[in-house]
Parts: C-alpha cells; structure tokens; sequence
C-alpha cells in the first residue's frame, strides 16, 4: 500500500471571504466564515440525507464518500473500495467518508487501507465513549457527543460523532441523529478556499457544528428551567419528576460538553509544532470560547436545578405542615364535639335511669307509699343532672 503524503499548504492562499454584513453575532467566527446555507434540493441518492430522515429509514452505512482536490469536489465513488482506488490515483487528494452506524468489517477495511489504530476501531465499534481526543502517529481520533433540542417531548438527545483524521483523509463514524454532517459538508464545498487547507479545516468545521449545535439545547433547557420553576412555586405535583429528569439531562449535557475544554486547549497546544494554519488557529479559539460558555451555562444549570429542587422540598414541606395543621385542627374541634355530645347524654341519661327504676312496678317499694315519693324523685333528677353539669362544665366539656 502506497504511504500517504501530507498535502502541502499553499501559504499565500488568499484570506477568507469577508464577514456577510447581516451575520447573525450568535453563530461562531467558522460559520460567519462559510456561505449561508441554501435551502436544499434535489439530491442524488448517495448524498448526505438530514439526520431525521436517516434515523427513520434503512439506510447503507456509507452516508456519503467523496474526494476533493484543491477545495473541488471531483469524485463520489459509490463504494468504499472506488473510494480507495481513487485516492490512490490522486495523492494530491482528500477523501471525505461520512457513514452511519458501520458494520464492523466496513471498519476492518477502513482500518486496513488507513492504517488506523486498533484501539481508535475498537472505540468506533463499540461507542457510548466519552469526549476525547487521542493522536496515534499521523492520525487523530476525536470522539464527540453532540446534543439537539427536542421540542414536542422537551427533551435533550445525544448522539456520538466518531472522527478519524489523517493526512489525506476524514471518516466521521456517527452514532446517532446528531450533528446534521451534511450541512457542514455542503458549507465546505460552498467555501472551496476553506476547504483547501485539508483535513484540519474540516475538523474544526466539524467541531464548530457540534458545538454550535449546543446552543439551541441551552436555550431549550433555560426555558424548561423557567417553566419549572413556575411549577413548582403553583405547586405543580408532577415538578419533581421534571426536575429529576431534566437534571439527569444536564449530567449527560456536562459530560458531553465539559472534557472538549481540555481537548480543544490540547489542539491549540500543538499549533507550532505541528504546522496549523493561522486562519484555523483562529477559529479553534472562537470554538473554544464558545465551548467554555457553553460549560459555564451547563454548570449554571445543574447549581439552578439542585436549588430548584432545595425550594421544592421546602414547599412540599410547608404544605404538608399545613394539610397535617388543618387535620389536627379538624380533629381538635371533633373531639370538642364528642365531649358536648357525651356530656348532655350523661346529664339526660340521669333523670332516665331515676324514672326507670321507680317505672318498674314493684309491690314492695317504699317510696311508692310514701307522700314526698314523687317530689323525691324529681329533686334527685334534678340534683343528678345539675352535678354533672357543673362537673362537666368545669372541665370544658361544656
């Protein structure tokens, strides 16, 4: 197998077109950098198809391979072995593969006609890896998460980007619906000065899409956070749960996000001594900046969402508090009815057993004889019930 030549970097290149008038300040110095996106038309069937569309239909593993020279596309070989053969006929070339999901011989022959690493393959292979960033000779390998906001479940999805870079070539290994590759090839091709500075321009332009795909998920997730903390002060009981699930989000959002601080202040390390255009230079500075708001605003994120969940508790707390006050409270005046209620049942049952007693129509009793028998009687009745009352009244029963 012929070895593989570095392209030489014309230095005289001209500068990147200038800034449109009308750029929008959110989007990154790359971006300004590459012409806006036109709306897309009909494509041929190899080419590039949006993240959705893939993820809901069968599709091959090679999503797209094409060859460039001097910024230009000039092939789209079909297969990976015409992408092969072609490459080896243009050593002035790049060759640009985009696949989806691989089967693991696909990764066996990229393996073999790149010479990539056994460790980098076995990652590809297996992903759910963590972001890094690992030089094997010749050949980077950087592992992405990339993040996208879904709107209708208010939930964030992850997807894993694998990049292989090396001399003459970039193989993206995309384990998910996220990062939309296609759109950041179709800027390349738009910019062919950009692309002329070889497989590191395209890198960045890859690590510039994954990162600026992070601010929609952070404006997302700053109006789930304002939504939630109006749940919970409403007293929403389903305001837990929420904030549960979307603090989990932000851990996977932190872990996607906070390693590609160290690995893009890795890359800016290497600048001299392997050779980086000034220009790329530039805008792996611009993308480092945004990656370290992004991290700030995540970390902003996880310390809201722990304190929105201290709040809730509290309020959960106080309710409860509340509800077992009322009870007690409730309670309290039932049993102050029950004491009422027995009271007077005591004082009328009094005057019942009295007349009970002289209603049985003995022969043998002495009252019934006896003149004062009646009046005795009614006074004892009397006498019965006042006693209880005043008892009772004495103890608050009453």
């Amino acid at each position: 197998m012929p070895q593989r030549r570095a392209r030489p970097v014309d230095k005289d290149q001209p500068a990147r077109p200038p800034r449109p008038a009308n750029h929008t300040p959110r989007r990154s110095v790359w971006r300004r950098a590459l012409p806006p996106v036109q709306p897309p038309g009909p494509q041929p069937p190899g080419a590039d198809a949006p993240p959705d569309r893939q993820e809901t239909a069968e599709v091959a593993s090679v999503v797209e391979a094409a060859l460039y020279r001097d910024g230009v596309r000039v092939s789209s070989p079909a297969t990976l072995a015409d992408t092969y053969r072609e490459l080896r006929e243009q050593p002035a070339g790049m060759a640009w593969i985009g696949l989806a999901r691989p089967t693991d011989g696909e990764l066996h022959s990229l393996a073999a006609e790149f010479d990539l690493h056994p460790l980098a393959v076995e990652d590809a292979m297996e992903a759910h890896q963590r972001p890094k960033l690992e030089r094997y000779g010749d050949t980077l390998f950087v592992v992405l998460r990339a993040a996208r906001y879904l709107d209708a479940p208010e939930e964030v999805e992850f997807g894993e980007l694998h990049v292989f870079v090396g001399p003459d070539f970039v193989i993206t290994v995309r384990h998910g619906a996220a990062p939309d590759l296609s759109a950041v090839r179709r800027r390349m091709e738009e910019s062919p000065e950009l692309l002329k500075l070889g497989p590191e321009a395209v890198l960045y332009a890859i690590l510039d899409a994954v990162v600026d795909g992070y601010a929609p998920v952070v404006a997302g997730v700053q109006n789930d956070i304002d939504e939630i903390e109006t749940e919970v002060f409403r007293g929403d009981p389903e305001v837990s749960r929420r904030i549960y699930e979307l603090s989990r989000e932000m851990v996977e959002f932190q872990r996607a996000t906070r390693p590609l601080v160290g690995m893009l202040h890795g890359l800016m390390a290497g600048f001299a001594k392997y050779g980086t255009d000034e220009e790329l230079q530039r805008y792996l500075r611009d993308v480092a900046d945004h990656v370290t708001h992004t991290s700030e605003r995540v970390d902003t994120f996880r310390q809201a969402l722990t304190e929105i969940l201290t709040v809730n508790a509290t309020l959960v707390t106080q309710q409860q508090n509340t509800e077992m006050r009322a009870l007690a409270e409730a309670g309290f005046e039932q049993n102050e009815e029950i004491k009422k209620i027995s009271s007077w049942a005591a004082i009328l049952f009094a005057p019942t057993l009295v007349g009970t007693i002289y209603g049985m129509n003995f022969v043998h009793m002495p009252e019934l004889d006896w003149s004062f028998g009646y009046p005795f009687a009614i006074g004892l009745m009397g006498v019965v019930c006042v006693s209880l009352y005043v008892i009772f009244k004495r103890r608050d029963w009453l």
